[in-house]
């Protein structure tokens, strides 16, 4: 089946009882045994395995061309769930020079105190991911593509073959992505990482993450740590990411019209430095983006010419666009990641620009979006 339709009906049978077409809502903590040890399909308990959990992983599995998924109740708990899978105390990872906030504090301030050691390595200079492999030999290298919030383009098959060459396994986050514009599996990863949340979800009502994998070879480990640990996706959780996901591809198509009209406008404002936007033909990654990518994503970010107290102005004189931290969803949403998003990042080689603006471009009338932008830069 094609992508549009796998999103629809993927893990979402109707319901053999009563014929309903879409997946129910199993809110049950606990299940009825028939005799002691005598489940039914494996039911016991929700945080071990619950029904509805069950049709959104099934459903990513399948939009990701993975073996397996796990839902969780937010992206970082995914990534730590993940990290203590994979890693022991003593083992390095490589992770992006460019990386969200969130991930740069779980490795810093977290895995750190665990004695899991991390470095960071412009993942779009392959040559320095394999010094840097080749001195430490890490046990995973850790990627984002599209990078946040600058937008940086990897690629995934050429670093796939370095962290193999080395012995190292592939991490990528494809949040900024999602499955409709890019399959990291497909392409050398080994483990692909959501926040579902974002662009799955949709419609900023829900947190959520998952972790997809490309073989058998983790899953029994995953799965045992995703009931140890119990950061799960909850039903109705994950019901509503699910009934997201079923709009993924028509959304996605719509955020990439928008945000390539947007950067369009944005790049000849006389207010605007720069701007990053893989679909600009100027981006470093354009054409890298182009053969890996369905389409350039939604994301836009651009510095302003006038500074960081300027950056904040606009975010504060925005009319459609609303301030506020994450993305993905049908509204437009603006920040400032320095001071916001990133702001864990700051004095580390993660730090970005003060005078950085990151836009998640939604599905509005894209003219509107246009119109509130020009008058927020002045």
């Amino acid at each position: 089946m094609k992508f549009e339709t796998q999103a629809i009906h993927a893990g979402q049978d109707p319901d053999p009882l009563t014929g309903a077409v879409v997946p129910p809502i199993y809110q049950t903590s606990t299940y009825k045994q028939d005799g002691v040890g005598g489940t039914r399909g494996g039911y016991e308990y929700s945080r071990s395995g619950n029904p509805t959990r069950k049709a959104l992983e099934e459903c990513l599995a399948a939009l990701e061309n993975g073996a397996a998924a796990f839902a969780f109740a937010s992206g970082m708990a995914a990534e730590d769930c993940l990290l203590r899978t994979l890693c022991r105390p003593g083992d390095h990872v490589l992770i992006p020079a460019d990386a969200y906030g969130g991930t740069f504090r779980l490795f810093d301030k977290v895995l750190s105190r665990w004695g899991v050691s991390y470095e960071t390595v412009r993942q779009d200079d392959l040559q320095a991911v394999d010094r840097a492999a080749a001195n430490r030999k890490p046990k995973l290298i850790w990627a984002e593509t599209p990078t946040n919030p600058l937008l940086s383009i990897i690629d995934i098959r050429a670093l796939g073959e370095v962290a193999h060459g080395h012995g190292a396994l592939l991490v990528t986050d494809n949040t900024f992505a999602s499955p409709y514009l890019q399959r990291p599996l497909d392409l050398g990863a080994d483990v692909v990482v959501h926040s579902t949340t974002k662009y799955i979800g949709g419609h900023s009502d829900v947190v959520g993450g998952a972790l997809i994998v490309k073989d058998a070879a983790h899953t029994a480990d995953l799965a045992f740590n995703q009931n140890a640990t119990g950061g799960v996706a909850g039903p109705f959780d994950a019901w509503l990411t699910l009934r997201g996901v079923k709009t993924l591809a028509v959304r996605m198509d719509r955020h990439c019209a928008n945000a390539a009209r947007v950067a369009e406008m944005l790049t000849g404002h006389p207010a605007v430095s720069e701007v990053f936007y893989p679909g600009l033909s100027g981006h470093p990654g354009h054409e890298l983006a182009k053969a890996q990518m369905r389409d350039f994503g939604g994301m836009v970010s651009f510095r302003v010419a006038a500074g960081e107290r300027a950056a904040a102005e606009v975010c504060g004189r925005t009319r459609v666009f609303i301030l506020g931290e994450s993305l993905g969803g049908v509204e437009s949403l603006i920040e400032q990641p320095a001071r916001m998003t990133h702001a864990s990042a700051s004095g580390s080689p993660l730090e970005v620009p003060a005078d950085l603006i990151r836009l998640s471009v939604g599905i509005e009338d894209a003219s509107d979006l246009l119109d509130d932008l020009r008058q927020a830069l002045g």
